[in-house]
C-alpha cells in the first residue's frame, strides 16, 4: 500500500501510527472476512485440527455501530456427547442479554475439564477476531460467563485471558488450580447457590470472595467484583444469576491499564496485556508485576529474566523519554520510537484493532 510504504523505515509520528494502523487492520480485516466468510453460517470454526461449534442470538441494537459479544459455555463435562449435547442445547437459551451477540460454544472434548484444555484458549481468540470483522464486535466489549462446568472454565479462562475479557461471570463452578490474579482489570462477578456441597463449591465460593476482597482492598484501583451467594438454592439458581450480565455490560475492556498483574497458570501465554516474554520463560505459575506512572514504568517484580514492554500512546507519551525501572535500577531511560513493524507485529499476533503496540522494548533483568 503506497501510503505504508511511505511511513515504513522511519519513527512514526502519533497521526502516522494511527494511520498506519488503520490501514493495516483495513488489509487484514478484508482478507480475515474472505477467508473465513462461512464461519457464521456455518457455526463452527476449526484452528489447528481442533473444532469448535456454535450457536449464537442477537439481542437489542448496535451501540455506536457496534455489538457486544457474550460467550457463554456449558455445563456436563466427563459424561457421554449426548448428555454434553443436551447441556449445550440448555445453554443457548439461558441468558438474555439487552444488547449483543449471546453465542454458545460446544466444547470439543466431553472430558471433566471440557473448558481448561490449552486448546480453549486459542478457539476462542480466533473466534473473538472473527466475529469482530464478520459482525461487528466491539473488541472491548467482550463477556465470558458459564455454568457448572462452564463456571469452572469462567475460573479458569477469565484471569488467563484477562487481556481479551471486558468482564467476566462464573455461575455455580469450581476454580480448581485457578488464582484470581490476572482478573486485576475486569470486572468479575460470582454466583452460588448457597446449598451447593458437591466438590465444596459453595465453600470455595466464599474463599474466593474473601480473596478478591483481599486483593482489591490491597489494589483498590483493580478487582472490581461481585459475589452473590444465594442461601436458599443449590446448584440450580432458578434464573437468579442472569443478574450478573448487566453488572458485566457497565464494563469496558482498557486494553492499556496502568497496572498489570500476570500470573501464569498451567496453560500459559507469552503476552498479557503491554507484556510479553519468549516461548521459554511462559511457565506454570510464573509471575510478573508492572506498573505506569507518568512516563515511568515500573517493574514490580518479575520472575522472567527477559521481559517484553510494548508501548502505545495511550499508556505513555511517545513524544516524551520514558523510565523504565526495576529493583531501583533504571534499565531503560530514552525515547522509543513508533514503527510500521511493530504494529505489523502487533496485528499478526494478535487479529485485534484495540489492543495495538506501536512500540516494543527489550529488558534483560
Amino acid at each position: 500500500m503506497r501510503d505504508l510504504d511511505v511511513l515504513r523505515g522511519r519513527g512514526l509520528t502519533r497521526e502516522e501510527a494511527l494511520l498506519a494502523t488503520d490501514l493495516l487492520w483495513e488489509e487484514l480485516a478484508q482478507t480475515m472476512k474472505s477467508e473465513r466468510a462461512s464461519v457464521l453460517e456455518d457455526g463452527s470454526i476449526v484452528v489447528e485440527g481442533v473444532e469448535l461449534k456454535f450457536a449464537f442470538t442477537v439481542f437489542g441494537e448496535p451501540v455506536e455501530g457496534k455489538r457486544s459479544l457474550y460467550i457463554s459455555l456449558h455445563g456436563g463435562g466427563g459424561t457421554t456427547p449426548e448428555a454434553n449435547d443436551k447441556q449445550w442445547e440448555n445453554q443457548k437459551k439461558l441468558y438474555k442479554p439487552t444488547e449483543g451477540i449471546y453465542l454458545a460454544p460446544r466444547a470439543p472434548s466431553n472430558d471433566w475439564d471440557l473448558w481448561h484444555k490449552p486448546h480453549i484458549d486459542f478457539l476462542f481468540d480466533y473466534l473473538i477476531s472473527t466475529l469482530v470483522v464478520l459482525a461487528d464486535v466491539d473488541p472491548n466489549r467482550v463477556y465470558l460467563l458459564g455454568y457448572s462446568a462452564g463456571g469452572d472454565g469462567v475460573y479458569q479462562l477469565a484471569p488467563r485471558m484477562a487481556d481479551r475479557w471486558a468482564a467476566a461471570g462464573m455461575m455455580a463452578g469450581h476454580p480448581n488450580d485457578a488464582k484470581p490474579y490476572g482478573l486485576r482489570n475486569i470486572g468479575f462477578t460470582l454466583h452460588m447457590g448457597g446449598q451447593d456441597t458437591a466438590y465444596r463449591r459453595n465453600e470455595v465460593a466464599k474463599e474466593w470472595q474473601d480473596w478478591l476482597g483481599q486483593l482489591q482492598a490491597d489494589d483498590p484501583e483493580g478487582y472490581k467484583h461481585w459475589v452473590e451467594i444465594y442461601p436458599q438454592h443449590g446448584h440450580w439458581m432458578e434464573g437468579e444469576d442472569a443478574s450478573a450480565l448487566p453488572w458485566m455490560a457497565q464494563f469496558k475492556r482498557n486494553p492499556y491499564p496502568k497496572r498489570v498483574v500476570w500470573w501464569q497458570d498451567d496453560v500459559t501465554h507469552t503476552r498479557f496485556y503491554w507484556l510479553a516474554v519468549t516461548a521459554a520463560e511462559a511457565v506454570e505459575g510464573a509471575k510478573v508485576v508492572a506498573s505506569v506512572q507518568g512516563q515511568t514504568i515500573t517493574i514490580e517484580e518479575s520472575d522472567a529474566a527477559v521481559l517484553k514492554i510494548r508501548l502505545h500512546d495511550n499508556l505513555v507519551d511517545l513524544d516524551q523519554p520514558i523510565e523504565v525501572c526495576y529493583q531501583e535500577r533504571i534499565l531503560f531511560s530514552g525515547r522509543v520510537e513508533r514503527s510500521v513493524d511493530s504494529i505489523t507485529h502487533s496485528l499478526k499476533e494478535r487479529q485485534d484493532p484495540a489492543s495495538v503496540f506501536y512500540a516494543e522494548i527489550v529488558l534483560e533483568l
